[in-house]
Formats: structure tokens, C-alpha cells, sequence
């Protein structure tokens, strides 16, 4: 049975980063480092063709479920990134390989569009079809940016949809993206919060990644109980 999935509130997405911050603020060394290894192991991957997109859920569960494991008071190990590796590795790589095949959809479809415009603009000629050209090409980069956005709302809740609902890997996805449709503006705040923090992490040399990482794990594990996780029953009807 699948997950029921309630609505945010625009006030929930400050809650989530406060929450985020509280869990990072138990365990500050082990999140650092911890974070470290996640961006090393990242950068490493780099280096092979389309496999950081595959790998990436692997990881981003394997920090949620860290997160987890603080809210309820035990010691955070660096190893506990690997959980999703440990539990749910299969679902978890189903879940990157359907991510890099929806960017590439994204890509093909957004060069479609802009190579078809340039074609056309090519034929037409003169200052008429410079203006198809260029016109057909920004048309394209906004499919692929909405296209994108579309990827990462069903991949923003799906990690964790696995990780600890042993939810299947499409119907995490489909879950995930109905959750942001379901509460867009709250999540566009959220989005916009995170935009800027991002930048602000990346001041000092990209440093403050290290904090906002482990801080952006607690935020998606309360965004992750407030929008899936069961609700608490209610107490049994006493009789005379």
C-alpha cells in the first residue's frame, strides 16, 4: 500500500531547515565529515561518464537515513552513509538510472527543438530566420529548465520513499512529483531558501557545503514526516 500523502503548509519549509540545523547541531563532526566523503566519493565519480546521476540516490538515502538515526538519538557512524548501499541498493539504482534516462529525455528533447529552429532559420535565411534561430533555441533551453524542475521534484522525495517506506522505485518517483505538485508554492519558498543558501554556502571556497549538505538531509527527513509518513492513530473508543 502505498504512502498517503498530505499537504505542506508555506510555513512548514522555514520548520524543515530549523529541523535540519537541529540535527546537524548533534553530531557537527561526524555530519563534516561524513559530508566530506559524500562530496569526495561525488567528485571521484565524476570521472566516469553518467555516474554520478545513477549513484546519486544511493548516497542522498543513505544521508536521510543519517538524519533519522540522530532524531532518534543514536550515534551517527560516517559509515551510515552507505545504509542505502547496505538496504536498498537495486531500488536505489533503479531510481538513478531512471533519473539519468529523464535528463537525457530532457536534453534530447530540448536539442530537438533547438536544432529544428536553427534548421528552419537556416533554410528561411537573412535576418527572419536569425530570429527563428535564436528564437527556436531559448524555446528549447525553457523546455529542458521545466522538463528538469519536473526531474527533481520526482527525485527530491524518492530516496527516501525507499529508504524507509520500501516504496518501488517508479512509484517513489510518481509520489514525490504529486508531492511538490501537491504543495507547489510551499515548495518553491523551500526552493528559493535553498537558491540562496547555496550561494551563500559557496563563499568562503564552497565551504559552507559542508554544512548546508548534512542540513538539507534533516530538512528532507521532516519535509519527508510532515508529507508521507503514517499519521498517528487515533485512541480506541472506550464502551461502558
Amino acid at each position: 500500500m502505498l504512502p498517503e500523502i498530505k499537504p505542506a503548509a508555506p510555513g512548514d519549509a522555514l520548520r524543515w531547515l530549523a529541523t535540519g540545523w537541529e540535527l546537524f547541531l548533534r553530531s557537527p563532526g561526524t555530519w563534516l565529515l561524513q559530508t566530506l566523503v559524500l562530496i569526495l566519493i561525488l567528485l571521484a565519480l565524476g570521472m566516469v561518464p553518467v555516474a554520478v546521476p545513477v549513484a546519486f540516490p544511493l548516497l542522498a538515502a543513505g544521508m536521510v537515513a543519517s538524519a533519522q538515526r540522530v532524531e532518534r538519538g543514536e550515534k551517527l557512524r560516517v559509515d551510515h552513509l552507505f545504509d542505502g548501499l547496505r538496504r536498498h541498493a537495486g531500488n536505489l539504482l533503479l531510481v538513478g538510472a531512471f533519473h539519468l534516462l529523464g535528463a537525457l529525455f530532457a536534453a534530447l528533447i530540448a536539442a530537438a527543438i533547438g536544432g529544428s529552429a536553427m534548421l528552419t532559420g537556416a533554410i528561411v535565411g537573412a535576418l527572419t530566420g536569425v530570429g527563428l534561430a535564436t528564437g527556436g533555441v531559448m524555446f528549447g533551453m525553457l523546455v529542458f529548465t521545466v522538463l528538469w524542475i519536473m526531474l527533481m521534484m520526482a527525485l527530491w522525495f524518492a530516496p527516501a520513499l525507499v529508504m524507509l517506506q520500501d516504496v518501488a522505485p517508479l512509484d517513489a518517483m510518481k509520489l514525490s512529483a504529486q508531492a511538490c505538485f501537491g504543495s507547489l508554492l510551499t515548495f518553491i519558498i523551500f526552493a528559493v531558501m535553498l537558491y540562496v543558501l547555496v550561494w551563500v554556502a559557496m563563499i568562503p571556497a564552497g565551504l559552507g557545503m559542508l554544512l548546508l549538505v548534512p542540513v538539507i538531509a534533516g530538512a528532507q527527513l521532516a519535509a519527508w514526516r510532515d508529507l508521507f509518513s503514517p499519521r498517528p492513530a487515533l485512541p480506541a473508543a472506550q464502551t461502558d
